[in-house]
């Protein structure tokens, strides 16, 4: 293969669309150029990338590799973002390549009422991410049936101590008490954090909670929403009990950081880690079935 395909990051008004000058120096996927196709009142960020890297096939090959994964998400991102920062802007999916750039004015002007009334939805708002960790509760000790018996056993220590049986029932009680109790605050905790965020959110959006590197990765979908990949630089202690996404108008960010951050200090081994404002992948209304090839 050696023809080129349209890799599409973003939609956005056409009245707001950058010149090409303000994105001379931003490289999107495979570093290619980042330019804008526009239809009617509708504008999308392009680049042309090659059809033996992007097509169908390749693609279900690539998007299972974590590295290139991970690199694609972010040039994805870094494009999104420096149009975010100008403007209101609807995220495609991670790896949405077209045929060409006139199929690609065809998808705006099918959607252009629905695209536009998506923007004029999100104008002035940014999306924040919300993940709760729980560190597991330490395991208790089973019990030492040679320890029981030895001379050193605690005055107070009742006859049962010394059967070894009786000592790993309770062993087993004790274990089944703690993983409750840790249950319960993290229930907690994803109550009082959720109530302080919607307070002042918007809308709502629960996603999957994370379980590995490939769940991580794959954040960086916009379907999927928390995904830049900049939010996987490190896994936090723990397990991630909840993984929210909250669409905030702008001037309260700052209110909404601040409320979430502290709704469960009090609470013994939790860890609520924010991240954003982003731009709104998670409520991005997309077309059911775009005519584009992507995961």
């Amino acid at each position: 293969m050696t023809g080129q395909l349209t890799y599409a990051y973003a939609v956005l008004h056409a009245n707001a669309a950058p010149r090409p000058r303000a994105l001379a120096a931003v490289r999107g996927v495979a570093q290619a150029p980042v330019t804008m196709v526009t239809s009617g009142s509708l504008a999308a960020a392009v680049s042309a990338v090659p059809e033996e890297a992007f097509s169908q096939a390749a693609l279900q090959v690539r998007l299972e590799d974590l590295g290139w994964l991970e690199a694609t998400a972010r040039a994805h991102h870094l494009v999104v973002d420096t149009l975010a920062a100008r403007t209101s802007v609807l995220p495609l999916r991670l790896a949405t390549v077209y045929l060409d750039d006139d199929r690609v004015r065809k998808m705006l002007h099918a959607h252009e009422a629905a695209f536009n009334a998506s923007l004029d939805r999100l104008a002035d708002h940014v999306e924040w991410g919300v993940k709760i960790y729980a560190e597991a509760p330490p395991t208790p000790r089973p019990p030492d049936a040679s320890a029981d018996a030895s001379a050193d056993a605690s005055a107070d220590a009742s006859v049962d101590d010394a059967a070894p049986g009786r000592a790993y029932l309770r062993h087993r009680r004790h274990q089944r008490q703690t993983r409750e109790d840790a249950g319960r605050v993290a229930r907690e905790a994803v109550r009082r954090t959720e109530q302080q965020a919607r307070e002042l959110a918007v809308e709502h959006a629960r996603h999957r909670p994370e379980q590995g590197p490939l769940t991580r990765a794959t954040e960086a979908e916009g379907a999927a929403a928390q995904e830049t990949s900049r939010k996987t630089s490190r896994t936090p202690p723990g397990e991630n009990v909840a993984n929210d996404a909250y669409l905030v108008p702008r001037r309260l960010s700052d209110e909404f950081r601040d409320r979430v951050a502290h709704a469960a200090d009090d609470l013994p081994g939790i860890r609520v880690e924010i991240t954003g404002p982003w731009a709104p992948y998670s409520f991005a209304v997309l077309p059911a079935r775009p005519e584009a090839r992507h995961r």
